[in-house]
């Protein structure tokens, strides 16, 4: 058994040996060490991923690798206008990039989701460099790099492809299945939750990073006026208790008019057997996705922790959302913290909503997987609310584990006892992920990097 800093000394040792150079410079992490994954995507850098390795690099006083990395992706950022239906549209961000060398000179690669599974873009790829160059200015003070004219324009190319005018009449934003952390068909496309609180605290860090002259005038309008409707429509109709449970199950069908209880046309017929119970008589949380005719009643944890340290979720509601966790402990949490989302498909369902994926089957990877790089989110929320029992419950259950079995991708099973079926070991956001978890136990004030205040 491993102790505490031979845990830390561990996840530091492969963490600077994932590192990607680039003309001699660190600029990114690899997605994972196992020998073999050169065959697959997990020897490149993948933007999302890389946040984890950013943040622990930003916390330890090493801020040049996440320079380097925020100046080379911005220069990968497509801003070619769409000549046809195949190529990138101006302002997205790769979902990953590697380090290729042809006669003798280095150039990198990126992929937009050419050659992603199901050839999906990563829209939050783009969303996540913002939160990032935040990040780096609030630990390095260097609002420079933030102010030099490239990057506000990279800002504001971002803010104009989410900013778009659009065939919706709802603040937020409309994305395909698989355009996130869950980049596989799990009926998520439409609005779901984690796309639209990273689109939120995007418009909020862009306000913090955007010079208020007359070029970005506009643009800083167009995100005020965004701002605060998403925000209204998120807390208000993306929000579940029992109190709402209760009205969503008396709701009238086919209502028509401006003023109407059931704005999205949602039958009591669709709320699903498990939730009745399970949902506690104190606890909440903001809803997986909403729509027309639609609610998709799943738990999505990186949404609702997000939510939290982002402050989208009001104080009552995170409250509540940590009160659901600690209550639905087994579900959510288990063996490793913790479940991507509640509960997994089956049966027909999983037949019809994921096509038969083989690799999401029910209580395995996006269907119900346990994610250990979701740890930090816990922790920080857990932070965020004052809810320190929680931070080190979370932390216990996953020292010695990690490391015994070789710091995996996902579990797998209801409460995440078995490694996953496909998981790959050295998996980089998992021990990156560890070492920001402990940080933010050791130092809450590190959670400045990613939270924002309630406005």
């Amino acid at each position: 058994m491993k102790t505490n800093n031979n845990l830390i000394a561990e996840a530091w040792t492969l963490l600077e040996k994932s590192i990607i150079y680039y003309h001699g410079r660190p600029i990114g992490t690899v997605a994972a060490l196992e020998p073999g994954t050169e065959a697959v995507n997990y020897d490149q850098c993948f933007v999302r991923d890389f946040v984890l390795s950013a943040l622990a690099f930003l916390i330890n006083g090493k801020p040049e690798i996440v320079r380097n990395f925020l100046i080379e992706t911005l220069k990968l950022q497509s801003h070619e206008p769409q000549m046809d239906c195949f190529q990138p549209g101006p302002g997205l961000m790769p979902a990953s990039f590697k380090v290729v060398l042809k006669d003798g000179e280095e150039y990198l690669s990126a992929d937009f989701g050419e050659h992603a599974i199901a050839k999906v873009p990563p829209i939050d790829s783009c969303l996540w460099w913002v939160l990032l160059l935040r990040a780096y200015v609030k630990s390095t003070g260097d609002i420079s790099l933030a102010h030099k004219t490239e990057f506000q324009q990279g800002i504001k190319l971002i803010l104009e492809m989410c900013l778009v005018h659009r065939f919706a009449m709802y603040p937020t934003m409309l994305v395909p299945d698989g355009a996130f952390m869950i980049d596989r068909r799990m009926g998520v496309y439409e609005h779901p939750l984690e796309i639209q609180v990273l689109f939120y605290a995007t418009l909020r860090a862009a306000l913090e990073l955007l010079l208020p002259n007359d070029d970005n005038a506009s643009c800083i309008y167009s995100v005020n006026k965004r701002l605060a409707p998403l925000t209204y429509h998120l807390r208000e109709y993306y929000w579940i208790d029992l109190n709402r449970l209760n009205e969503i199950y008396r709701y009238q069908g086919e209502e028509f008019g401006k003023e109407v209880a059931n704005r999205f046309n949602i039958y009591a017929e669709s709320i699903p057997a498990w939730l009745m119970e399970w949902i506690p008589e104190n606890g909440g949380y903001l809803l997986g996705n909403l729509g027309s005719g639609r609610m998709d009643f799943r738990f999505f944890t990186l949404g609702n922790l997000m939510a939290i340290i982002t402050s989208l979720a009001s104080e009552q509601e995170s409250q509540s959302i940590l009160n659901l966790i600690e209550q639905r402990w087994n579900d959510l949490v288990g063996y490793m913290p913790m479940k991507i989302c509640f509960p997994a498909l089956e049966g027909l369902e999983w037949q019809t909503v994921t096509g038969c994926d083989r690799k999401n089957t029910p209580w395995s990877y996006h269907n119900g997987g346990n994610w250990p790089v979701l740890l930090w989110l816990l922790i920080a929320a857990a932070q965020k609310t004052n809810r320190i029992d929680i931070a080190h419950k979370a932390i216990d259950v996953v020292e010695n584990r990690l490391f015994e079995d070789k710091w995996p991708e996902y579990y797998d099973g209801k409460n995440g006892r078995l490694i996953g079926k496909e998981a790959r070991k050295y998996q980089t956001w998992t021990f990156a992920g560890f070492l920001v978890a402990k940080e933010l136990i050791s130092d809450p004030k590190h959670l400045e990097l990613m939270s924002f205040d309630i406005n």
